[in-house]
């Protein structure tokens, strides 16, 4: 008896040893595969140690085999070893979040104790495994973002114990599968942004412990099935970037009481919110931008305690009541708001007081192109957290209220198009982040403030079609951050553009057209390399075009027209990228050049100019420049040679 004990024990320690030399080696096939291992992760992997011990290796505590395989954002390479369905007591494989390449085996399938296959945020191709669903223990199933193409398999129709799917971000086809509906475990089921197709199957709707549904960016078109609607343990729902259209149902917020994050924007949606929407008041994220609501926006956001982003812009809301924007007043019980876009709508009505009352912590304000009146609120200041404010191309009136230099952390301020009065606050230029700034399209009148040129980071002013006069500061030619765009033009300034405009070495657009600027045409220009852009039409520039232009390497479009210029048109705008260039209405003379954007009449114009322009491409009908014209400019240039010698022999006698 004693020998049978000791043979069958014996037995027992061979198989088991064997068995975790089975594991050992399937490991080691693993590693082989791993060609990429930048942070020395599988360095443990060897044998001065178990290999229970190996790092991201748990095994059972019995039998020493391995139950999980966790590497999860460890920046590794390669592909996944067959060898790894030998692995047979893996319950959980963990690899997502590195940089695996290739096919996923389809001996995974051979794994029946598998629970957790986690194979997300990598580069895997081909096809799902349709013998997955041989794992029927399987729980959790994450391939998402990933290169993987073909449909998601029918077989995977058994996996009852499934109880999240994630596909998302690959490139999937073939429709939403109707059998998913099936999987009466799923709680959540993410799928979007494939190339599914088709339709929303109804069968969805019998999964009723779904708490987050993803369907979005799949180019899905028809309705969604009103049984989506009675999923009332949904938190998280996606439709977004589809071609769904339909009216939302009134209940919405009874049905859906859960609702946390409700995205539904880029779609063909219409008919109006639904003033059940008050209800489900856990909403913490409302995205319903770019479809086609309409009506009057009734939610009371009062109860959304938790809310902090509401996105209802690029839709048709508005009544025209005079109280349609009293929704303002319920945000301010939003503390956790950060963001509001309720921009491109049909709001006509003045903004109540109270947005001055919304959420400190309020980032985002984008209220532009709506048909809102009357005032900025004074106490805007108040929203200390601002760093985008955009409320241009609507019907603002009165003037920019001081307070809003209160707003050190905004970055970009859109006020244009607009009918605000009054002066440009020199309080702006407390605003020390201030990377944008367009006033342009008012009725701004006064001086333009020295104080903008505190603006340290500023790479874009516009401030074109108002009523502002004076000099421009020498302050803003001061602003090297200056690179999109300074843009002063269809104003009344006067003065001359100073000689420190060299320095916006980074400015790609400069327009001063149709003011009453006077001088020449200041040579440092030609420091300002990346100048793509010169507007300078219609002011009182005078002299010569100056020769330093000529570093104007990326110059597209010049116009200099309706001034005072006078001289020869320079060679050296043929060798310019000249796309357009308008000379016409000066005073310039002598041969036009024919190459370059000469060479195309329709790119050019000299029009208005004196009768003693000539040569020039055929289609321009200028004179030919004759021999006594050559003669003359002969002459010109040697008087101008002569006068210079005599005046530098005059100078040295003097000396003397």
């Amino acid at each position: 008896m004693h020998f049978t004990n000791f043979a069958a024990s014996t037995t027992f320690i061979a198989r088991e040893l064997g068995e975790n030399e089975t594991d050992h080696v399937g490991l080691l096939a693993f590693k082989s595969k791993i060609s990429g291992d930048p942070h020395g992760v599988l360095n443990s992997w060897n044998d001065s140690r178990h290999f229970c011990e190996w790092e991201g290796v748990t095994c059972s505590r019995r039998h020493k085999r391995v139950t999980v395989l966790d590497l999860r954002v460890r920046a590794l390479f390669g592909s996944l070893s067959p060898h790894i369905g030998n692995l047979s007591f893996l319950r959980e494989i963990k690899l997502s979040g590195n940089e695996i390449q290739g096919e996923i085996p389809g001996e995974v399938g051979r794994l029946f104790r598998l629970e957790v296959l986690l194979l997300g945020n990598n580069s895997l191709v081909g096809n799902i495994p349709a013998n997955l669903s041989r794992c029927s223990r399987l729980r959790e199933l994450y391939v998402g973002r990933n290169e993987l193409t073909g449909k998601i398999p029918m077989e995977l129709a058994s996996l009852f114990n499934l109880k999240e799917l994630g596909t998302h971000w690959n490139n999937l086809i073939g429709g939403i599968p109707p059998f998913l509906g099936n999987l009466t475990s799923l709680e959540a089921l993410s799928i979007s942004y494939n190339n599914f197709g088709g339709n929303i199957p109804d069968s969805l709707g019998r999964l009723k412990k779904l708490t987050s549904l993803g369907l979005g960016g799949s180019n899905l078109s028809g309705t969604i099935p009103p049984s989506i609607f009675n999923l009332s343990l949904l938190a998280n729902f996606t439709v977004s970037e589809n071609q769904l259209h339909g009216s939302l149902p009134s209940n919405l917020g009874l049905a859906l009481p859960h609702l946390k994050f409700f995205q539904i924007s880029q779609n063909l949606f219409s008919g109006s919110i639904p003033m059940s929407l008050s209800n489900a008041s856990k909403l913490e994220f409302i995205e319903m931008y770019d479809n086609n609501f309409s009506g009057k926006l009734s939610v009371d956001f009062g109860a959304m305690q938790h809310l902090s982003y509401l996105n209802v812009g690029n839709n048709n809301l508005g009544s025209g009541e005079a109280d349609e924007m009293s929704f303002i007043s319920s945000l301010a019980n939003c503390s956790s708001l950060y963001s509001l876009t309720l921009a491109v709508n049909q709001f006509r009505a003045t903004l109540p007081h109270s947005l001055v009352n919304l959420s400190t912590h309020l980032q985002q304000l984008i209220i532009n192109r709506n048909q809102l009146y009357g005032s900025i609120p004074s106490g805007i200041g108040n929203l200390v957290s601002l760093y985008l404010l955009g409320m241009e191309r609507n019907q603002f009136t009165g003037t920019i209220p001081k307070e809003i230099g209160k707003l050190q952390n905004l970055q970009w301020m859109a006020l244009s198009d607009n009918q605000l009065s009054g002066e440009i606050p020199s309080s702006l230029g407390n605003v020390s982040e201030l990377v944008e700034l367009l006033l342009n399209n008012n009725k701004l009148s006064g001086i333009i403030p020295s104080s903008l040129g505190q603006l340290k980071r500023l790479y874009s002013l516009n401030l074109f079609h108002n009523d502002l006069r004076g000099t421009i500061p020498i302050e803003i030619f001061n602003k090297l951050s200056l690179s999109l765009s300074l843009n002063l033009s269809q104003n009344h300034l006067v003065g001359s553009i100073p000689p420190n405009v060299g320095n916006l070495k980074d400015l790609t657009g400069f327009d001063v057209s149709d003011n009453n600027l006077s001088g020449e045409i200041p040579s440092e220009l030609g420091y300002c390399s990346n100048l793509e852009k010169l507007y300078m039409k219609g002011n009182f520039f005078h002299g010569s075009i100056p020769s330093s232009m000529s570093s104007l390497r990326g110059i597209r479009e010049i116009d200099l027209s309706q001034n005072n210029l006078s001289g020869q048109i320079p060679k050296f705008l043929e060798t310019l990228s000249l796309e357009n260039l308008d000379l016409s209405f000066n005073d310039l003379e002598g041969e036009v050049p024919v190459k370059g954007v000469f060479g195309n009449a329709s790119a050019i114009s000299i029009t208005g100019n004196s009768d003693r322009l000539c040569g020039g491409i055929a289609e321009l009908q200028l004179p030919k420049c004759t021999n006594n014209n050559s003669k003359k400019e002969n002459i010109s240039q040697k008087l101008k040679i002569i006068i210079s010698t005599t005046s530098a022999l005059f100078g040295l006698a003097m000396a003397s």
